[in-house]
């Protein structure tokens, strides 16, 4: 769950972009609703759980994004819309559940346990780009959509991943020009990367 609801947060808004042709305002503003749904969907899963048992909402929360996550290729701007807020709803609502059960199991570590849930969750979610992956995609993204080929040993063995499409070269102008845009660190050298 929290590799799918980190790669939605990431590529969202490229995905609205390049099958809509959205503004990137528009994509951001999009972007907004379907997280103001997670945040729904955390608040409204505790009453429902209460209400039907936290058992079913948390299977429920894993297994009922599939059809909507099938079906998303396939709408049109509205039913994308509509579909990412349901999969917002339905994947966050197991959240408070999920930390009731595990409260349960620790009942004097109440605040270590929420603790970490967080972190977790967090970390969990970094866990699916390692720093490699990042310098590959910021590569990637400054020759157009292609992220280069990767030497790790400097004897001339070949290279142990090869060059590769990582996106569309209009995804990548997109997220060019809104890394261009951003203003670097107060403490950064000039003329360099880091």
């Amino acid at each position: 769950k929290t590799f799918y609801l980190a790669s939605l947060n990431s590529y969202y808004t490229f995905y609205l972009i390049d099958a809509f042709h959205v503004s990137k305002q528009m994509a951001q503003v999009l972007l907004f609703v379907f997280l103001g749904a997670v945040a729904a969907g955390t608040f409204i899963g505790g009453p429902v759980g209460d209400w039907i048992g936290r058992k079913y909402v948390i299977w429920v929360s894993i297994l009922g994004v599939l059809p909507f996550t099938l079906l998303l290729p396939h709408l049109g701007l509205t039913g994308t819309v509509i579909d990412s807020v349901a999969i917002g709803l339905i994947l966050s609502s197991a959240f408070s559940a999920m930390v009731v059960y595990a409260q349960e199991l620790a009942p004097g570590n109440v605040g270590a346990i929420a603790g970490l849930f967080f972190g977790l969750s967090f970390g969990l979610g970094g866990l699916g780009v390692s720093l490699v992956d990042v310098a590959r995609l910021y590569a990637g993204l400054a020759r157009g959509g292609e992220a280069p080929a990767l030497f790790e040993r400097l004897d001339g063995a070949p290279p142990l991943i090869g060059p590769r499409r990582v996106t569309d070269p209009v995804a990548a102008y997109y997220v060019e020009d809104i890394l261009r845009g951003s203003p670097p660190p107060a403490n950064a050298l000039s003329g360099r990367i880091a």
